[in-house]
Order: C-alpha cells, then sequence, then structure tokens
C-alpha cells in the first residue's frame, strides 16, 4: 500500500484564505503566506492554494500570492483557479507552484490536459473535480459550484486519466464545509475507476473522518481546510490518529 498524504488546502479570496459551506457563505480566516509556513513547518504532505473565486470572476490566478507561498515552504505546491491555457500554467510553475490543478477549463477544453501533460509532465497536472449528486450518480460543476454540466463524474475521471493528468482532485459539493465526513460512496467509485492518485476532498470534521477514507476507498491522499485553519487539530494530529489505526502515513 502507498503511503497516504495529508495536505491542507487554502481557499483564496482577495489575497486572503476563506472558507464556506456548500461554496458559498466566504468568512475571513487569515493570511495564505503564514497559513502556509505553518503548514509546512506542521509536516504536511503538500499544501493546495485554490483562488476560488479567479473563474467565476473571468480573471487569471494572483501570481504575487503564488511566489510569496512557495517562497515561504519547503512542501510540493499545488496551485488551481482560474487557470485556462498553456501559458497560465507555465506562468503558475514559474511563479513557484509544484502542480496545476485545472478545472473548468478542463471540461470546456479537455484537450488542454492532453496539452499540458505532453509540455510539463503528467505528474505536474491534477485535475480538480467538484462533484454534486444527482439522483443516483454525480455530475461534474464548474465555476465554483454554480455550473451542471450534466458530465458523470465517474465517467469524466476515467476520461481525464487517459487525456494524461496525473492526478484527481476530488471534492465533494455536498459535503464542503459540512464538517460531516468525507463523501465515501463518490470517493469511493472514483479511486475505483482509475488507476492514478484521487485526492479525497469535501466534509471533514473528526480525525475519524481521515481514517475512515483511507480505509474505506482507494484515494491516496485527504485534504481539509477549516479543521486545520480553526486548530481544530494539527497534520500530526492526523497522521498520529491513522497510524494508530494501521494507516501507512508518509513521513514528511
Amino acid at each position: 500500500m502507498e503511503a497516504k498524504r495529508i495536505i491542507p488546502c487554502l481557499d483564496t479570496k482577495d489575497g486572503k484564505v476563506v472558507k464556506g459551506t456548500n461554496f458559498v457563505g466566504l468568512r475571513e480566516l487569515g493570511d495564505p503566506v503564514e497559513l502556509a509556513k505553518k503548514y509546512s513547518n506542521d509536516g504536511a504532505d503538500e499544501l493546495v492554494v485554490l483562488d476560488i473565486s479567479a473563474t467565476t470572476e473571468g480573471r487569471e490566478t494572483v501570481i504575487d500570492v503564488i511566489q510569496n507561498v512557495s517562497q515561504n515552504i519547503t512542501i510540493p505546491l499545488i496551485i488551481g483557479g482560474g487557470i485556462g491555457s498553456i501559458e497560465d500554467i507555465q506562468r503558475v510553475l514559474d511563479a513557484g507552484a509544484s502542480k496545476v490543478g485545472i478545472n473548468s477549463a478542463a471540461v470546456k477544453n479537455p484537450q488542454l490536459i492532453k496539452e499540458a501533460a505532453e509540455k510539463f509532465g503528467s505528474d505536474r497536472i491534477v485535475v480538480a473535480i467538484d462533484a454534486q449528486k444527482y439522483g443516483d450518480s454525480w455530475n461534474v460543476v464548474t465555476h465554483g459550484g454554480s455550473k451542471d454540466t450534466g458530465l458523470d463524474v465517474v465517467e469524466w475521471s476515467k476520461e481525464v486519466e487517459s487525456l494524461g493528468a496525473g492526478e484527481i482532485l476530488l471534492t465533494s459539493v455536498d459535503t464542503d464545509g459540512v464538517k460531516n465526513g468525507f463523501d465515501i460512496p463518490l470517493t469511493k467509485a472514483v479511486s475505483e475507476a482509475v488507476q492514478i492518485p484521487v485526492i479525497a476532498s469535501g466534509g471533514v470534521g473528526t480525525l475519524e473522518h481521515f481514517v475512515d477514507v483511507f480505509k474505506e476507498t482507494k484515494v491516496a491522499a485527504a485534504l481539509a481546510a477549516s479543521v486545520f485553519h480553526e486548530n481544530t487539530f494539527t497534520v500530526d494530529d492526523v497522521k498520529t490518529a491513522c497510524k494508530e489505526q494501521g494507516v501507512e502515513m508518509r513521513e514528511a
């Protein structure tokens, strides 16, 4: 079994870290650079920074935030939000990102995944998939959860893998910020449908939720935001709880 990763996530808007519930009701939680330094020092395996309003506002990702964060951490940095072209990806990588997450742009132009993987390498291309439950299946939603694409999440996951994505960041809009646990059925379905690593996101509220997602699905990593920002527990607390339940964790 591959050692599992713990990834804090900084959702940013106007240069500040924010967090909401089900993608709405945002509240400010701090400075991205200070939080990034804290998580890097606390043993996080990677860090995700999402410029959550870049796509809906039709603008580019804030480059100065990426530069400031990357210069203050020693762990891989994944950047997403407002990335719509090869040029955007190049700009973000040049600013210090280790990997780039694309979401809405990948749905609009799937060939972007293929082109990006060929130019930069699959290991640097993460496709973010925001999923919402519709009946007995899940649909891909974009633009911060405001647009239903009609695409089936599991089928789209297989497609992005075939196009060259190196990893999937899977977020459940239904559980996001609710703190009742990851969406296990969704996460299980996607992680079993593809061979590339899947990062689970959306809904963690307790240490047991991390243990559950690792034990009940094939995800490679689990991502969380507010439980870390609000000091509910630390990255080390999570890793310790998972190891005590027999989950092999990556050593930072």
